[in-house]
């Protein structure tokens, strides 16, 4: 899933795609590189981050699906939290609704999701992008994790998405600490794997690897630890993985294919 952010505060590429001419190309760059899915979003779910307007959500992420929508059968989720958005999204050409509160944003995201009929991602966030990083706390973060996944899974259910349209994030870098709850996060995503449902990972450009390599490095120099962290997804058996640096992750990932299929 190659990242196409339509944002001007967005952590690792804020404001370079921001007018439909540039996040176009980047778009189709992301598909000539290999991506399989593009991932459309209007609004920073970076730490700190602060609410984008509905209506201006809407108009940086509508034109552009609708254009890729013309060219491409490419499957275009729509990265928001907003049904209104998703809503807009999906009329214009998208097919999946990646939200970071995993349908928990507004009281209709439920029953909106259920209507749209489309793959629905739902994320693991503790607290909100404003303040996610401030302290979160967890007994045990991977069974924490795991348990409010499936619970929002139950309510999507129950409300009528079906069960094979949805997807689960444990949302690394979303009220987790860098070190303390990534980590066990990552060494241990066969469990949510296990939960059965296809799982979507994003690690690419996060924090977590600057911290681990030492700090001081830039988001754009961090490809090495987000390769790492999308091939310990796809050992675990994760079904995609949202990423920045679509040629280079292809590429790794078709080199690890090839050596598991070796043996």
């Amino acid at each position: 899933m190659g990242v196409a952010n339509v944002t001007p505060d967005s952590f690792s590429d804020g404001g370079r795609y921001l007018h439909l001419g540039a996040a176009l190309a980047h778009a189709r760059r992301l598909i000539a590189e290999g991506a399989d899915m593009l991932d459309v979003g209007g609004e920073s779910t970076r730490p700190g981050a602060e609410p984008v307007p509905e209506a201006e959500e809407i108009a940086r992420v509508v034109e552009l699906i609708r254009t890729l929508r013309a060219e491409s059968a490419i499957p275009i989720s729509i990265d928001t939290m907003k049904p209104a958005v998703a809503r807009a999204a999906v009329a214009a050409g998208a097919t999946m609704w990646n939200d970071v509160a995993a349908l928990r944003y507004a009281p209709d995201a439920l029953d909106t999701a259920a209507e749209l009929g489309c793959d629905v991602v739902l994320m693991h966030m503790q607290g909100e992008p404003r303040t996610m990083q401030a302290e979160p706390r967890y007994d045990d973060v991977v069974a924490e994790v795991a348990e409010f996944l499936l619970s929002r899974a139950a309510a999507a259910m129950a409300a009528g998405v079906a069960r094979e349209r949805i997807w689960l994030d444990p949302g690394i870098g979303f009220g987790k600490h860098m070190l303390e709850h990534n980590l066990p996060l990552l060494a241990h995503l066969d469990r949510i794997v296990a939960l059965g449902f296809p799982v979507l990972l994003g690690v690419s450009r996060k924090r977590f690897i600057d911290a681990i390599d030492g700090g001081g490095r830039a988001p754009g120099e961090r490809l090495g630890g987000s390769i790492a962290g999308a091939l310990a997804g796809a050992v675990a058996g994760v079904s995609a993985v949202r990423v920045h640096d679509v040629r280079e992750t292809v590429q790794a990932l078709r080199v690890w294919r090839a050596i598991a299929a070796a043996r």
